[in-house]
């Protein structure tokens, strides 16, 4: 699941980003473009350059002000760039260059990952150069200066200060939210916590509730509120709504003083910790289970180690955009190769000469904030510091924002272990707290959740669960991304899931044999976990019980720590 901050030019994180990039680079050394792509690309290239040149000649000759820029190109949009002929003919030569360039870098002989490198490369490359990045070639925001006589600069100036000072570039107001003011508002109290995270109760919203409870468990990457932003678009309160007792791991935002955690920690002290405790508060031996992004492969790891001891804790087990087999992880590919993962270690593992250390969330968040560089970098570049506009409040920029650091063992296990040797789903091949892992003995039913256009974790990713995991499975998938195709409460009678298909097949034939439906995917997932959540008894009073006493309100203070 991803974080999306920027970090500024200036910082480590930047450097590192840099690093990354010039990485790249140079893997396109000795590289080449076949012949006939390369020729045929230069006499397009040549025909477009001269029909754009020719046109804007004959523009001038008729006294036409009007240079028609490309209409999807919000960049462009704007009445200013039409108008002004020189910005018009700048944007448009930018355009076909940008258009140029990545057709070369699709045209490059090379494995996929290495021609997926350069794409990325040259991509960021594209995306810094366009004309509207720059005050110089921007008519928005000089006209924007001349009407505000400067002050629009000037503030511009001071927003860019501002944004040096706290480490990144502004997505939203952020001074506009406070956790647990107004995000992260579902009324609860921590009942248990150790040094890895807290565990929160939520308050009934029914007479009664299902005799098992739910542990939702997160990933360690975000914050837990993206699943509570607001009441009317909280994962956690609808579940809640359902008559689900209801608890969640908050987990705590790593500080050096639990560095050297391993992925072993968040396993045993993490995971396994939250279902015994869960398990002790409702008297339960088994309980419902809900993991999201990293979240479910942490989870799904603990339960996998539980079955090795002969225990089977879930009655149910649901998986939101979880990879288990990371044969494809997307655009993250990208950055992981052996090197980068020695590097890793040799600077934040176990054995590092310095000891561990932590990874920064700053630099988690550079990494997925350049993954649409013109929405979640550009974009606000040239809204906060060319035209001076203070961007608006937005709660789910503002959860961007709020990023989270990683116990470097810990994120280079997670690292090798999954996203380089693919090692999770080959049973018995890894040992994690003592026990060989092997996912197939986990015997929960399981309802497993993609979106259609993640690219974090690919659906047919995720769809791949589904052979890995030998309990009866749902799959559901939805419409949108990796965030928003998860948010989608059913009261928005927004976008669309697709159910039904075909299970044991490809993804792709999965698909073809299922049927849209309009709205949610949350009403098809509380229809699945009903029957596996027991029998209807009166909702307790009180959090807790007489051995897990409130330590404070939810949401508690681990969430609101900052990186």
């Amino acid at each position: 699941m991803s974080k999306n901050n920027t970090k500024l030019p200036h910082s480590e994180q930047a450097d590192a980003f840099g690093h990354a990039v010039g990485d790249i680079w140079k893997s396109m050394q000795g590289l080449s473009l076949p012949l006939p792509a390369l020729s045929e690309l230069q006499t397009e290239y040549l025909k477009d350059a001269t029909a754009l040149w020719n046109g804007a000649v004959e523009r001038l000759k008729t006294d036409e002000s009007q240079t028609a820029v490309a209409p999807r190109d919000r960049r462009f949009a704007a009445d200013e760039w039409a108008s002004n002929p020189a910005a018009a003919m700048a944007a448009q030569t930018y355009l076909l260059n940008a258009r140029t360039l990545m057709k070369m870098a699709d045209a490059v002989e090379g494995d996929t990952k290495t021609r997926a490198r350069i794409r990325f490369a040259v991509q960021q490359w594209v995306d810094a150069a366009s004309p509207s990045n720059y005050l110089a070639l921007n008519p928005e925001a000089q006209r924007k200066a001349l009407e505000t006589r400067g002050e629009s600069i000037a503030q511009g100036l001071r927003q860019l200060w501002d944004d040096i000072q706290q480490g990144h570039v502004s997505q939203t107001d952020e001074s506009v939210f406070e956790v647990g003011r107004n995000v992260a508002t579902s009324e609860g109290a921590v009942v248990f916590e150790n040094e890895l995270f807290q565990l929160l109760e939520y308050k009934p919203l029914t007479a009664q509730v299902h005799e098992r409870p739910m542990l939702f468990i997160p990933p360690c990457i975000n914050k837990y509120y993206i699943l509570d932003l607001q009441p009317d678009n909280s994962l956690i309160r609808y579940t809640v709504a359902q008559g689900h007792r209801t608890f969640v791991v908050s987990w705590r935002n790593p500080d050096p003083s639990i560095a050297a955690k391993t992925w072993d920690d968040y396993i045993d002290d993490g995971a396994i910790r939250a279902i015994r405790e869960v398990q002790a508060i409702s008297g339960q031996a088994t309980i419902d289970t809900l993991g999201f992004c990293v979240g479910g492969t942490i989870l799904t790891t603990a339960l996998a180690v539980l079955a090795a001891r002969g225990e089977q804790p879930a009655a149910s087990l649901t998986l939101l955009t979880t990879l288990l087999d990371f044969a494809d992880t997307g655009v993250l590919d990208i950055f992981i190769d052996e090197a980068a993962v020695q590097l890793r270690e040799m600077t934040l593992g176990e054995q590092a000469p310095q000891g561990p250390a932590l990874l920064k969330g700053q630099e988690l968040a550079t990494t997925f904030s350049f993954l649409r560089p013109n929405d979640l970098v550009w974009n606000y570049v040239v809204g906060n510091y060319l035209k001076g506009n203070k961007p608006p409040p937005f709660d789910l920029l503002y959860w961007n924002s709020d990023s989270t650091n990683l116990p470097g063992p810990m994120f280079c296990w997670y690292l090798r272990h999954t996203y380089l040797q693919n090692e999770l789903r080959v049973p018995g091949k890894l040992v994690v707290c003592g026990e060989k892992v092997d996912l197939g003995k986990i015997k929960a039913p399981v309802f497993v959740y993609g979106s259609r256009e993640d690219h974090i974790v690919p659906w047919q990713a995720a769809f791949e669960s589904t052979k890995i995991m030998k309990g009866k499975v749902r799959f559901v998938l939805g419409a949108s991304g990796h965030i928003a195709g998860v948010i989608n409460p059913p009261a928005a009678k927004k976008r669309s899931h697709w159910v039904d298909g075909k299970l044991g097949a490809t993804a792709q034939q999965w698909l073809d044999s299922a049927k849209e439906v309009p709205g949610s995917w949350w009403t098809d997932w509380s229809a699945w976990l009903k029957p596996h959540a027991g029998k209807q008894v009166p909702a307790p009073k009180t959090y807790g019980n007489k051995s897990h006493k409130v330590i404070e309100p939810a949401p508690g203070r681990y969430v609101k720590a900052k990186a």
